[in-house]
C-alpha cells in the first residue's frame, strides 16, 4: 500500500509548494502531503479535489462545479441551512450577467475561444442547468461576494470542463481574472438583483395581477343588477348593486398593477461598469452601456445602465420603491380577501351574501363545515408582505458611504413578496372568485330589512324625522314603513314612492 502511494505520487510528479498547508479539518493520514503543479488534485477514491483560494487549501467535492470560496461561504456562513439558500432567480440573473460582461469582454479583446466557453456555462446557469452547484445561503457579506465567487467558480470550471481542462485550476479560464473580468461583486450583485426583480415581476407578478384583476371585472358585470344593502363601519349602510362593490376591488387590483409599472423604470437601471466604489476601475468606456444593452437583448426587457453608479452600490431604494408598491397591493389584497371571506360567512349564521366554491374539508371534528380557505391563504400572503417590506426598508435605509451591505436580505424578501403576490392571486382567482355565486334569496332579504333605506326620506321629510324613523323602528323591530305611517310623517304611498333602493344607486 505505501509502496503504490508513493509510485502515484510520483506518477503526478507532485511537488510541495512554498507556504501551503494541509485543508484545515483533514487528517494527515487522509491528505497527501503533496501538491500538483496544476494547484488542483485528486484525492484518493475520486471524491474530491483539492483547490485553494487567498487563505489556503480546501476540499472541493469532485462532482461539483464551484471551488474554494464557495466552500469556505459554507463553512463560514451555517445559518438557515437549504431554505435559507440564495434565492435561484438571482443566481440565473447572473448567469444571464455574466453571459453579458463576456460578450463585450471579448469585443475588447478578451480571447475568443475563452469568451465562447464563459458564454456556453453562463447560458446552463441562466437556464437553471446548474443549480445544485449554489449551495450558499442569503446570510452571508451584505455586498454578496460569496455568491458572486460561487457563479464565477461555477462558469469558470465548467467552462474548463467544456474545454477539456482539470476543475480547479483554473486555466484555461481563471474565476477572477476572466468571468469576473471588469466587475466587481459590488456592481455585479446589484446588477444580478434588478435583473430578478424584473423578470420575476414581468413572469410571475403582473400576470397572476392581471388575471386576478380580469376575474374580479367579470364578476362586477355579472352581478351588475344585483341590488344589495352597504356597509360602512361594519354596519347597515345605503344600497348599492353587487357589481358596484366588486368594481372597487377591481379598482384596487388595475391601480396596484399601476404602481408596480410606475416603479420599474428604476428597476431596469443596471449598476454594472460601477465596479468596487461607483467609479468604473477596471473597465473600458462604453463597457457599462454595452453591458445593460446586451442584458436587454437577453431579457426582452428594457434595461440600461444606471446614470449614476455611486447611487446604484450605495443605496437601493429602487428596490424599497418596488417592495413599497408591493406592499399596497398587499393591504389592497387583505381588504379583497377578508370582504370576499364575511360577504360569504354561513352558511346559514353570518351574512351569506355569496357562496363561495367549496374546495376541501374545513374541520378535523365537525362533520360537513367548509372554510374560505383561499381568502384566508391570501390574506396571509399579505400579512408575509408587509413583513418583507419592513426588512427591505431597513435594508435600503443601512447604505453606509459607498456601499449598501444588506443586499441579499432586501433581494430575498423582494423575490418572495413577488413571488408569493403572483402565485396568490392566481390561487385565489382559479379557487375562489370564478366560482364565486350571489346568494340573491339572502341578499334581497337583508336589503328589505335593513333600516337605512330611510336616508332616502330625508330629502322628503328632513334628517330629524328620518332618523325618528329608524331608531323606533329598530326598538319596536318593526318596518320603516309601519313605523313612518304610525309616527304620522308619511303615508304609505309615498313611503313606496320615495323608498326604492333601485333608485339609491347613484346620483339624480
Amino acid at each position: 500500500m505505501y509502496r503504490a502511494v508513493r509510485l502515484l505520487a510520483r506518477s503526478r510528479r507532485l511537488v510541495r509548494p512554498p507556504g501551503s498547508a494541509a485543508a484545515p479539518g483533514l487528517r494527515a493520514a487522509a491528505v497527501l502531503p503533496l501538491r500538483p503543479l496544476n494547484f488542483a488534485r485528486m484525492a484518493s477514491q475520486n471524491s474530491f479535489r483539492i483547490e485553494f483560494d487567498t487563505f489556503g487549501e480546501l476540499k472541493v467535492p469532485n462532482d461539483k462545479y464551484y471551488g474554494a470560496q464557495t466552500v469556505r461561504s459554507t463553512m463560514n456562513f451555517k445559518i438557515g441551512g437549504v431554505t435559507e439558500r440564495m434565492p435561484i432567480p438571482v443566481i440565473k440573473a447572473f448567469g444571464i450577467l455574466k453571459r453579458a460582461a463576456a460578450e463585450v469582454n471579448q469585443d475588447y479583446g478578451l480571447d475568443s475561444k475563452i469568451a465562447e466557453a464563459i458564454m456556453k456555462a453562463a447560458d446552463e446557469v441562466a437556464e437553471g442547468k446548474l443549480n445544485d452547484h449554489f449551495p450558499l445561503v442569503v446570510w452571508q457579506t451584505g455586498s454578496g461576494t460569496q455568491t458572486n465567487m460561487n457563479v464565477n467558480e461555477v462558469i469558470s470550471n465548467r467552462a474548463i470542463e467544456m474545454l477539456g481542462g482539470e476543475l480547479g485550476s483554473k486555466k484555461p479560464v481563471h474565476p477572477n481574472d476572466h468571468v469576473n473580468k471588469s466587475q466587481s461583486s459590488n456592481d455585479t450583485f446589484p446588477t444580478a438583483m434588478h435583473i430578478a426583480a424584473a423578470v420575476e415581476v414581468h413572469e410571475v407578478l403582473l400576470p397572476g395581477l392581471q388575471k386576478l384583476h380580469d376575474a374580479l371585472d367579470a364578476k362586477s358585470k355579472e352581478f351588475t343588477h344585483i341590488i344589495k344593502i352597504g356597509r360602512t363601519h361594519t354596519q347597515d349602510a345605503v344600497p348599492l348593486t353587487l357589481g358596484q362593490e366588486f368594481s372597487g376591488y377591481v379598482q384596487q387590483v388595475k391601480y396596484a398593477m399601476a404602481r408596480i409599472r410606475a416603479t420599474m423604470p428604476r428597476i431596469y437601471e443596471l449598476a454594472a461598469g460601477g465596479t468596487a466604489v461607483g467609479t468604473g476601475l477596471n473597465t473600458r468606456i462604453g463597457f457599462a452601456e454595452k453591458v445593460a444593452a446586451k442584458v436587454a437583448a437577453l431579457t426582452g426587457l428594457p434595461f440600461v445602465t444606471a446614470p449614476n453608479k455611486f447611487e446604484a452600490l450605495a443605496a437601493h431604494d429602487a428596490l424599497v420603491e418596488l417592495s413599497g408598491a408591493m406592499n399596497t397591493t398587499a393591504c389592497s389584497l387583505m381588504k379583497i380577501a377578508n370582504d370576499i371571506r364575511f360577504l360569504g360567512s354561513g352558511p346559514r349564521s353570518g351574512l351569506g351574501e355569496l357562496i363561495l366554491p367549496e374546495n376541501e374539508p374545513g374541520s378535523s371534528i365537525m362533520p360537513g363545515k367548509v372554510n374560505p380557505t383561499q381568502c384566508e391563504a391570501l390574506s396571509m400572503v399579505a400579512a408575509q408582505v408587509m413583513g418583507n417590506h419592513v426588512a427591505v426598508t431597513v435594508g435600503g435605509s443601512n447604505g453606509h458611504f459607498e456601499l449598501n451591505v444588506f443586499k441579499p436580505m432586501m433581494i430575498k424578501n423582494v423575490l418572495h413578496s413577488a413571488r408569493l403576490l403572483g402565485d396568490a392571486a392566481v390561487s385565489f382567482t382559479e379557487n375562489c372568485v370564478v366560482g364565486i355565486q350571489a346568494n340573491t334569496e339572502r341578499i334581497n332579504k337583508l336589503m328589505n330589512e335593513s333600516l337605512m333605506l330611510v336616508t332616502a326620506l330625508n330629502p322628503h321629510i328632513g334628517y330629524d324625522k328620518a332618523a325618528k324613523i329608524a331608531k323606533t323602528a329598530h326598538k319596536n323591530g318593526s318596518t320603516l314603513k309601519a313605523t313612518a305611517i304610525e309616527l304620522g310623517y308619511l303615508t304609505a304611498e309615498q313611503f313606496d314612492e320615495w323608498v326604492k333602493p333601485k333608485d339609491m344607486l347613484g346620483p339624480k
